[in-house]
């Protein structure tokens, strides 16, 4: 979890971090997803302080490449936009990415129907999902698994 939006603290909202608590609570969560499964091939983050510190912590406890900048993750970038990221990484098998929500749920509902607001998903922050297949083809996409923040981390401890 990161601080609170605060225009005075952090005019660009692009430089609020995780709080202390955030990242205590997100580091459990990673060393549980590294225990629940193996890591992606490569990670696309958003640049945003908070998600890239994120992408980090999975670098170092579940053991995830490296994260690569990727703008189309960014809080307020479009799903569309995400699709279009992930399909630009042809022939890697796992691609990880690391953004914000409603982003998130919102590139999930379109990689696995087409339309980014067709289907809710629950995706609390820290939580994980995986969804096989090709990008954005609904008729050959499926969601494998989604687990909470709270499972995972009760996996990492």
């Amino acid at each position: 979890m990161a601080f609170p939006e605060d225009p005075a603290r952090w005019p660009d909202d692009g430089l609020r971090p995780l709080t202390p608590e955030g990242e205590r609570l997100f580091t459990e969560a990673a060393r549980g997803l590294g225990r629940f499964t193996r890591g992606p091939d490569v990670v696309l983050a958003s640049p945003f302080v908070r998600a890239w510190r994120t992408a980090e912590i999975l670098q170092e406890e579940a053991g995830w490449p490296a994260p690569r900048p990727t703008e189309a993750l960014q809080k307020g970038a479009t799903a569309e936009e995400a699709v279009a990221a992930v399909r630009a990484q042809d022939g890697i098998a796992v691609v990880g990415l690391v953004g914000h929500e409603p982003n998130l749920t919102q590139l999930a509902s379109a990689l696995l129907v087409g339309e980014a607001s067709a289907v809710q998903i629950e995706l609390d922050k820290g939580g994980a999902l995986a969804i096989s297949g090709r990008a954005g083809d609904p008729e050959h996409t499926t969601l494998s698994w989604l687990v909470t923040r709270a499972g995972l981390r009760s996996l990492g401890r």
